[in-house]
């Protein structure tokens, strides 16, 4: 049995809702197998961050050899690259590993507010992560401080879409959730064609790790053979679920569901 190799490059969440945590439930609701690297280690929880312990470089690039020496990976997703160092160290190892997918969240905070990088990482994202992504998935906060630009509609979206791409990246993916009530509308550009990806806004306070689950679903997808603008509509739908399956767990905001399904089955069950 052939099963595809998927491999995240991000931040431990140590209340297991975001960063490597999610990534790694989310490969494996999708059918994969999920390796990780870490690059920091994030004492946070449903309310909040406490305290960050960045990676040593060379740790997180003897971490990175160590994968993909021995694992074909079939698609990667980049989460938490706290300093301009270890982007730098990650994207000289992607050019030498040459992975044919590389889906990137650019975090910068997190859920809760809490700064999750370093002031200089936005100039290197841009130098050196942009260039080899396959796609890039900044949320509204995330993509007015790569571009400068303010965001308050889907056309200033559509703006700072076309202003991301020509940064280097093939695809760009402006994430609206902060934008907007009702219904939460993304927007997806390839260079040629804008795509609007809207769904109902599911009423809920359990959205602790979606932006990586959202990333780590589309990586997910272009691993087992999706197109992109596949790949992202199917993961859109798996986040919304995803929320909508969500329980509570800890006292601010709950992480979504990542096995949705198995629980629907388990409940049929009982």
């Amino acid at each position: 049995m052939s099963i595809k190799k998927c491999l995240t490059i991000a931040g431990s969440d140590c209340s297991g809702g975001a960063g490597i945590q999610a990534d790694l439930k989310t490969f494996s609701a999708h059918g994969c197998y999920g390796a990780s690297v870490i690059t920091s280690v994030v004492a946070e929880n449903t309310s909040g961050v406490i305290s960050m312990f960045h990676i040593p470089v060379e740790e997180v690039e003897k971490q990175l050899d160590a994968v993909f020496q021995d694992i074909e990976i079939d698609a990667v997703k980049l989460g938490m690259l706290p300093t301009a160092e270890i982007i730098e160290a990650v994207a000289k190892k992607l050019i030498e590993y040459l992975p044919q997918y590389i889906v990137c969240d650019p975090v910068l905070e997190a859920t809760s507010g809490d700064a999750l990088s370093d002031g200089n990482t936005i100039q290197a994202y841009i130098e050196h992560i942009f260039p080899l992504a396959t796609l890039i998935t900044p949320n509204i906060p995330e993509a007015e401080a790569f571009t400068g630009m303010m965001i308050s509609s889907t056309s200033d979206m559509k703006a700072a879409a076309e202003a991301l791409y020509s940064l280097g990246t093939t695809a760009v993916l402006v994430k609206g959730g902060h934008l907007e009530k009702g219904h939460a509308t993304d927007i997806l550009y390839d260079g040629k064609d804008f795509s609007s990806i809207k769904v109902m806004r599911v009423d809920s306070q359990n959205t602790h790790g979606t932006g990586c689950t959202l990333s780590s679903a589309i990586t997910a997808n272009l691993a087992q053979g999706f197109a992109l603008g596949g790949a992202v509509f199917s993961a859109k739908d798996y986040v919304t679920e995803a929320i909508s399956g969500s329980f509570t767990v800890g006292k601010g905001q709950s992480p979504v569901n990542h096995f949705y399904e198995m629980w629907k089955k388990i409940k049929r069950s009982t």
